[in-house]
């Protein structure tokens, strides 16, 4: 796998490789650790699961191994100690950086960036890091690794504080990332090859160029080379019939849904994904563990969007459904790969995958569209009938161009009356003890929810819900001098917002995307009052 890291991108011919950084176990923590690592997290000796497989070993990884073997039987053998005895936890870059109350927003997420940023020079030996060619950015908190749509909406920010130095870091990282593994996976690290996340690499390749970072053209390669992970199968795919990623309905139409390429718990989440999988004695555990890793690869890890019940996580049935962004973003990228075919003389290349994106769109609007609801829903293909859930995913056919002008404005009164709350868009109608639910609202929902409605002519509600998230993020920052991960929208005023909940983890601190977003939209909005916010 190193020799294969190691070779020239296809994009302009460019070498850049990852000698610099210390070589990756490729197997991951699960697989290397085995005993060990069920043991360690199991008995909880981290409170986060997340943490242990984040630790880098001070001895060979089999030799660990080898002396727990040796070592676990004996009288007053202490796991915790052991595990302190040959690993080390994962550290933070040390920075410099301490926030200053008197700045603004756009002068804090200015001089964050530096500070979300890592270098590959820095990964340790063993890990489970996966190397980079170049620097990359973070979202914070307990993310220490580059997640893959997370950047996209990071990148909008760098765009806007002129930081095309990272532009092209993470142009060339990404590209890497398909040269090397074929997709990108859900983020640089071993336990996550086993999935990717939503796909915007093309809507990646479409900033770089309309922000002068590189031609589109020279990325259609990869564009292509991941597009074919998401359609593998295709060919043998009989209706009725599923293979990974893809779905043929019974008319033969195709669309896409979630998938993870293994059935056991996620290593970063064993212990929350073992108790869930007894929740659910009538299901087999590696069917709920296919679901609650295909969850995590959807982004929306976790929301009642995904399951059958929602006060009930074991419920989740994610690899069953069709969703409305997957295959937005899926239509962008045949979009994106017609266009770039035809600037580059492939007008047979242009056509099909015209075609496939027409394809696709006449198949959403078959299967997603819903026209009592005047929304895009998601389709249980398993049961063959669309889902009852409203989610803020019904803006992703807006936001790619997707929905006709009638659905377009059709969606966007749904949004402005079952959606729109005081602090800004919530994600789905549902509340429960999921963090992709309310009362949580999240940036880049916010984001695709403003620039699709944009595209269709519907300013007023596209500004209405900038506003509205600007004075959400602006409150907490008056209050606390940082940006987070989520808000809560509970509140009427949006001037009293606070920071979201639920889900497996703690609020985080940071935050990539929310910095990003939000550092383009204070750039679109000059006159917000958000611009004047300071801490006090």
């Amino acid at each position: 796998m190193r020799d294969t890291a190691q070779r020239t991108l296809a994009s302009g011919g460019m070498t850049p490789d990852v000698a610099h950084s210390a070589p990756a176990d490729v197997m991951t923590p699960d697989d290397r650790y085995r005993e060990l690592f069920v043991a360690v997290q199991s008995q909880r000796v981290f409170p986060d699961s997340k943490t242990f497989v984040d630790c880098a070993p001070l001895l060979a990884p089999e030799e660990i191994l080898r002396r727990y073997r040796e070592d676990a039987g004996k009288p007053g053998f202490d796991l915790s100690r052991f595990v302190a005895s040959y690993f080390t936890l994962e550290r933070t870059p040390p920075s410099h950086y301490v926030a200053d109350p008197s700045q603004g927003l756009v002068e804090h997420i200015d001089g964050l960036w530096d500070v979300l940023t890592r270098q590959p020079e820095a990964h340790p030996a063993d890990s489970s890091l996966l190397p980079l060619p170049r620097a990359y950015v973070v979202p914070g908190g307990r993310f220490h690794e580059l997640y893959y749509w997370d950047s996209y909406f990071t990148m909008l920010g760098l765009a806007r504080s002129g930081r095309h130095d990272l532009l092209v870091s993470m142009a060339d990282n990404f590209s890497f990332l398909i040269d090397t593994y074929g997709h990108i996976p859900n983020g640089n690290r071993t336990y996550y090859l086993s999935r990717s996340q939503p796909p915007m690499y093309g809507l990646m390749v479409e900033l770089f160029e309309s922000h002068g970072v590189a031609r589109a053209l020279r990325y259609l390669p990869h564009l292509r080379r991941e597009y074919d992970y998401w359609m593998e199968g295709e060919a043998s795919l009989r209706p009725g019939e599923a293979h990974r990623h893809l779905v043929r309905l019974p008319d033969g139409a195709l669309l896409n849904r979630y998938w993870d390429e293994r059935d056991t718990p996620r290593e970063e989440g064993y212990l929350e994904d073992v108790t869930t999988a007894l929740d659910a004695p009538h299901r087999a555990a590696g069917e709920v563990y296919r679901d609650l890793r295909a969850g995590a690869a959807s982004g929306w890890d976790f929301s009642s969007r995904w399951l059958e019940d929602a006060s009930d996580l074991s419920s989740i049935r994610t690899t069953a459904i069709l969703p409305v962004d997957l295959n937005s973003f899926l239509y962008a990228t045949e979009r994106h790969i017609a266009r770039l075919c035809e600037a580059g003389g492939d007008a047979d290349g242009a056509q099909a995958f015209a075609k496939r994106a027409q394809a696709r769109r006449d198949a959403m609007t078959r299967y997603l569209w819903s026209d009592a609801e005047g929304a895009f829903l998601d389709y249980d293909w398993g049961l063959g009938v669309p889902r009852t859930q409203l989610s803020a995913a019904l803006a992703a056919p807006l936001f790619v161009g997707l929905a006709s002008p009638e659905q377009a404005h059709r969606s966007a009164s749904t949004i402005a009356t079952r959606l729109l709350a005081a602090g800004g868009l919530r994600t789905t109608e549902a509340s429960s003890l999921q963090q992709w639910d309310p009362p949580n609202g999240w940036a880049p929902l916010q984001w695709i929810a403003i620039h699709g409605l944009r595209k269709y002519g519907e300013n007023r509600l596209a500004n209405d819900i900038a506003h509205r998230w600007l004075s959400t993020v602006g409150s907490l920052y008056a209050r606390e001098s940082k940006l987070v991960e989520k808000y809560s929208l509970h509140t009427s005023d949006a001037m009293s917002a606070s920071g979201g909940g639920g889900g497996e983890y703690p609020l985080q601190d940071g935050f990539g995307w929310t910095n990003g977003v939000v550092r383009r939209l204070l750039g679109d909005h000059p006159e917000h009052h958000a611009h004047r916010v300071r801490a006090v």
